[in-house]
């Protein structure tokens, strides 16, 4: 990454989806967000951004055991490649070696599936709080390699409002990361309408991630198949939930990005479509019209059939860069980007997934620390 660069303060690294109000998206692929004066002004059009990331703190991992585990457990965070543990030195040395080979200027760093969500509302507010700051340093400290979601304590909807304000008001975080569901509890439960709403008002950001439980199901988990399959079960039923309830016409200010390419969601258009009656209400739009108003996260293992089933169901134009650092990594990160030049898109269509689409979105301001 070019060593020059725009030095601002990191609350000012997304002024447009941290705090702005969007335009209400038309569903089509063009649309265009209110700006920022001043950040439309100095944001580039291209910059290279992976959009999953990750950075688990001992600490954290250690205070979500303490309470219980945070619903997936904290062992898969354990148990990543990171040399010298997360966030050390010797790791970002690393972590900062990968970005550059591979072109990538700045990372999104989003705790899930390590997220604060627990019974007790205190030790979600506590766990919540310790690692935006967490996240928030980490930016101050790179501010020209990274950027960060927001967690909050669901499914305490209050305490997570109050969360949410501070972490983009105060911190400068660049949109909200949430579970595929809040303690086995779909996200479109009309309990958490207040929040659905706060984002829409808003015009927030919102990605999306597997919580790490199977889907709830006793099918997957019991076969240790958590990860190698629920994940992207969850990933669907998520899509699914998002498309019956009718949510991106509810709240269409909230700008939705699903991972792993929406799970099998790419392959089920026809069918949700002919099967329309079986869960949409009359009126509604179909399925495949709805989904194409999210965005997508190409991370799939580097399996070109599934980025190119995703392309053709959505737009390319919908696909956004991801990686799911620490867990790819290596030649794993080095295949994330390159395979997007594997799967017979145009030039244009390659450059936006790579270097367009996601700045779209986040218009992101790399600085420096002066």
């Amino acid at each position: 990454m070019p060593k020059e660069g725009i030095i601002v303060d990191r609350r000012d690294i997304l002024k447009v989806a941290a705090g702005g109000v969007a335009a209400a998206l038309t569903g089509t692929s063009s649309q265009v967000y209110a700006q920022s004066t001043t950040a439309a002004a100095v944001a580039p059009e291209k910059l290279r951004i992976d959009v999953h990331g990750h950075y688990y703190p001992v600490e954290y991992l250690d205070m979500l055991d303490e309470y219980g585990g945070g619903g997936t457990g904290t062992a898969i965070a354990r148990k990543a490649p990171l040399p010298g543990g997360g966030g050390s030195p010797e790791e970002l040395e690393a972590r900062f070696e990968m970005m550059d080979n591979t072109g990538v200027e700045m990372m999104l760093l989003s705790a899930a599936p390590q997220l604060p969500y627990f019974e007790n509302e205190e030790h979600g507010i506590t766990a919540a709080r310790y690692i935006n700051d967490a996240y928030a340093d980490m930016v101050e400290q790179h501010p020209d390699r990274f950027a960060a979601y927001a967690v909050t304590p669901l499914p305490h909807v209050d305490a997570s409002l109050e969360e949410m304000t501070r972490a983009l008001d105060t911190l400068g975080m660049v949109g909200v990361t949430m579970g595929t569901s809040v303690m086995c509890k779909s996200v479109t439960d009309p309990a958490f309408d207040p929040f659905w709403e706060e984002m829409n008002r808003r015009g927030s950001i919102l990605f999306f991630h597997p919580e790490g439980v199977g889907a709830c199901s006793a099918m997957v988990n019991a076969y240790n198949l958590t990860w190698p399959i629920g994940a992207t079960i969850e990933d669907t039923m998520l899509t699914a939930h998002l498309i019956a309830q009718g949510i991106p016409s509810r709240y269409p200010n909230v700008r939705i990005i699903v991972p792993h390419l929406g799970g099998e969601i790419s392959n089920l258009m026809s069918r949700l479509d002919n099967q329309f009656g079986m869960y949409m209400k009359e009126g509604m739009e179909m399925p495949s019209i709805t989904a194409k108003r999210f965005w997508y996260d190409t991370v799939s293992h580097a399996h070109v059939p599934a980025l190119r089933c995703a392309c053709d169901s959505f737009g390319a134009d919908r696909v956004v860069l991801g990686s799911d650092y620490p867990y790819e990594v290596g030649n794993m990160y080095q295949r994330c980007v390159d395979y997007v030049g594997d799967v017979g898109l145009t030039l244009s269509e390659v450059e936006g997934i790579l270097d367009r689409n996601a700045q779209a979105l986040f218009q992101l301001i790399p600085g420096q620390v002066s």
